[in-house]
């Protein structure tokens, strides 16, 4: 019974460094610039990213190739984003702390997303160049 239980309290411990380590690394990708042809192409003015963007960037992020397939997808950060903005819908109104955090976590998980196509884009660019220098 006792092994059980700490196991059960490992694997929780385990998945809660997971998690943070997870979110610890959108911010850390999120806090990058964002290149100006990437929000050109999402239609954002003022350089200046809301939450409402996310949805059109990830759709430029499923219209540049995979050059490079060991690098993942916006899965994950997608299921992030929709997460939150229940939770915002759900008890904003309740709670307008909540309402604010979920708008903060919205744009980082757009930023996030901004900056991977303006990845994609740069090593697409790359490898074209690469390409005609042969």
């Amino acid at each position: 019974m006792f092994a059980a239980m700490l196991f059960a309290i490992s694997m929780i411990a385990l998945s809660q460094f997971a998690l943070y380590y997870w979110r610890a690394v959108l911010a850390g990708v999120a806090a990058l610039p964002v290149s100006d042809r990437v929000l050109a192409a999402a239609h954002v003015e003022n350089g200046r990213l809301l939450p409402q963007h996310f949805e059109t960037i990830a759709g430029l992020h499923d219209l540049t190739p995979n050059l490079q397939p060991t690098r993942g997808g916006l899965g994950l950060v997608r299921v992030y984003y929709r997460f939150v903005q229940g939770l915002g819908m759900l008890f904003g109104k309740q709670l307008p702390v909540l309402a604010a955090w979920s708008e903060r976590e919205r744009v980082i998980c757009a930023r996030y997303a901004a900056v991977q196509v303006g990845r994609r884009l740069q090593a697409n660019i790359e490898l074209v160049a690469s390409l005609r220098s042969c």
